[in-house]
């Protein structure tokens, strides 16, 4: 499957979401829409949004933000159903908290601190286009008081007469973040969302870095699918043999690889089975 462009992304793809969010502005807007209520300043911690290095897993395509009250802010586009977001809104959470104390610095002090993942399918299975989660007693219902709070969107929810028109625009818009879809719409929050969305495609950096990632992710699967075939070659060679199995496997695979790289996998396959080939090759390559 062709993969899309930088310009033909919608707010559902991950990069485009964290890029977006970088700009404080859109950032701000966003989350008056998801929380209901006024937000002065928000600062975007650039350190931990869009990484990119050579190594893939370096990739971080979340937004911490905070805004002139220290509140936290952690917000996560998810478009694959992990069965993992329980947990990992714990994990994102004590993230949050580490870097909302300092040395010295009363408990008390700690301030509010939302986690919150946009999915393009029902997290819960519910049919809600919002669920809400804090700490509560079982026994009385009465709420912890930890200042922690735990939101999960579904563009996908069913229950529109419980949630604003504006949030229903922008969850459509998350999916379809064409000029059309926002045409559809009078909200004023979408509108400037969609201007700054058409600003950002056209910013030849972003664009840019938008390559790059899909490079390393290329890059990632191709080493990847390597590595099986690797693995599943010398399984299939060396089965039965106990000494030096652990040797030879890995020079074997190191062998495979090699090949991938350089573009010669039509050898890999009759490596397999032809030992002076197999032999030429390690020397060749000096494994």
């Amino acid at each position: 499957m062709a993969r899309k462009k930088f310009e033909q992304l919608d707010l559902k793809d991950a990069f485009l979401f964290s890029a977006a969010l970088e700009d404080p502005e859109a950032c701000r807007l966003i989350l008056e829409l998801f929380l209901g209520y006024p937000i002065a300043n928000i600062t975007v911690h650039a350190e931990h949004s869009i990484l990119l290095s050579s190594d893939f897993k370096s990739v971080r395509l979340d937004i911490y933000a905070s805004d002139e009250l220290s509140v936290g802010y952690n917000m996560e586009m998810q478009n694959e159903k992990e069965n993992n977001l329980p947990m990992r809104s714990r994990y994102y959470q004590s993230e949050l908290d580490i870097a909302a104390l300092k040395p010295g610095e009363d408990y008390n002090d700690m301030k509010p601190g939302y986690i919150i993942f946009i999915c393009t399918f029902d997290p819960f299975g519910k049919g809600l286009y919002k669920y809400t989660f804090e700490n509560r007693c079982l026994e009385t219902d009465m709420p912890l008081g930890d200042k922690t709070i735990k939101i999960f969107f579904n563009t996908k929810g069913t229950n529109p007469e419980d949630v604003s028109e504006e949030l229903l625009a922008f969850l459509a818009y998350v999916e379809d973040s064409t000029d059309s879809c926002a045409e559809k719409t009078q909200s004023e929050t979408v509108h400037k969302i969609h201007n700054r969305i058409k600003e950002l495609k056209k910013n030849r950096e972003m664009g840019a870095k938008f390559m790059l990632l899909e490079e390393l992710i290329k890059s990632a699967e191709k080493k990847a699918g390597a590595e099986g075939l690797a693995d599943g070659l010398v399984k299939g060679r060396i089965e039965g043999i106990s000494k030096g199995r652990s040797e030879e496997q890995n020079r074997y695979s190191r062998l495979i690889l090699r090949l991938a790289k350089d573009g010669r996998s039509d050898l890999i396959v009759k490596a397999a089975s032809d030992t002076h080939l197999l032999d030429a090759l390690y020397q060749e390559y000096k494994l």
